[in-house]
């Protein structure tokens, strides 16, 4: 049971949200922007991987979920391979740019401070864009936020995690504006 009376039963970041639809919008215009924007050079799976990095960093079990379901959705792989990155991304068949970033990803997870510029040199060296540094970096922080959002209420989530894997094409084709909170 959540901390306060949300007014609903929806899981996760859902039940917030619809509790306070004015802060709810904000947030979800924040996640389009940063996950599904199209003029970005880093993939829509790569961008909710860092998402899903972070929420696990963070034992966030809905966030990581919801994620890690989009991200494999649109990697077209399984969630054993999402399970792997999160333990362990340096011994996984990513490209070393990701790895880079996702190293990146996990420092910001412990304290924005905790970014060193041997990393960033590193993730460059790798091919990374100054953009898409600027993106790890703020999808790492913001997804800090959402995690400490759902689990600082004490929000419930579906144990099942095939229930996030069946709701991820759905998910990946309404995006996070303009899909009812309520289904």
């Amino acid at each position: 049971m959540a901390h306060i009376d949300l007014g609903n039963d929806l899981p996760g970041i859902r039940g917030p949200m619809a509790y306070c639809p004015e802060t709810s919008k904000p947030l979800n215009e924040l996640a389009e922007a940063l996950l599904r924007d199209d003029n970005n050079t880093l993939s829509r799976g790569d961008r909710e991987l860092i998402g899903t990095y972070v929420s696990y960093l963070n034992d966030c079990f809905f966030c990581q979920n919801v994620h890690g379901s989009l991200a494999q959705h649109y990697m077209e792989c399984d969630m054993s391979y999402i399970d792997a990155i999160k333990a362990n991304p340096a011994a996984t068949v990513l490209s070393d740019k990701m790895k880079a970033l996702l190293s990146i990803a996990g420092s910001v997870q412990k304290s924005g401070r905790s970014v060193t510029a041997s990393q960033i040199e590193k993730a460059r060296a790798l091919g990374a864009t100054d953009r898409e540094i600027h993106d790890t970096v703020l999808i790492a922080a913001a997804f800090c936020m959402y995690n400490r959002y759902v689990d600082g209420l004490a929000t419930w989530a579906p144990q099942d995690r095939q229930f996030y894997v069946d709701r991820a094409p759905r998910r990946a084709a309404e995006g996070y504006l303009d899909y009812d909170l309520h289904k």
